[in-house]
């Protein structure tokens, strides 16, 4: 009964690993060949006709990359994001999502612009990252900005709204600000 599933088990783990490795070596296989015939294409009219097999491999994958990218990928992610839209709980979960990992990845980095804010009106204060300077559209009056305020060893964090005199701008990289957050101040500056 045991062996059995022993077996069963080493069956998972071997078609799991196929699962893996095919398509790896097929592609391994596939730009060998593609390499093979260019070299000898190549070295009918070329010295060093390997070495444009080599370039050529690199032009070639470069190139469906980009095809890959603009022609295959971007239709099905918008697909994908059209059928996401109508789902209504899950448009709020994918949205809310992707807004964040935009904020810290993305081509509008929202958390490029580090601050020291004075908290509440006391002596102490929190390094946070402004990502909001005007709130109109939420119907917040006055001169006040949202600050974002991750936590220590996480990347959840506080949103605040705070008047805006009570902010002094950081003139440190983002990246350096973050680390010190994360790290819960541990991490030392680059200089």
């Amino acid at each position: 009964m045991r062996t059995l599933v022993y077996i069963r088990r080493f069956v998972k783990y071997f078609l799991q690993g196929l699962l893996y490795l095919t398509p790896i070596g097929i592609t391994t296989y596939l730009i060998f060949q593609i390499y093979l015939f260019l070299a000898n294409y190549f070295d009918q009219y070329f010295e060093y006709g390997s070495w444009y097999g080599i370039v050529a491999i690199i032009v070639i994958i470069t190139l469906l990359g980009y095809l890959g990218r603009t022609i295959i990928a971007q239709p099905l992610i918008s697909l994908f994001e059209q059928i996401i839209k109508r789902t209504p709980f899950v448009k709020f979960v994918y949205s809310s999502i992707k807004d964040v990992l935009g904020a810290f990845l993305g081509k509008d980095k929202k958390f490029k612009n580090p601050v020291l804010v004075q908290i509440y009106g006391s002596n102490v204060e929190k390094i946070g990252f402004v990502t909001q300077k005007d709130l109109s559209d939420l119907g917040i009056p006055g001169n006040k900005v949202a600050v974002y305020f991750p936590y220590a060893f996480t990347f959840m964090g506080d949103l605040c709204i705070v008047p805006a005199e009570n902010i002094t701008k950081l003139n440190i990289p983002t990246s350096d600000a973050m680390k010190f957050i994360v790290s819960g101040g541990v991490t030392k500056m680059d200089n």
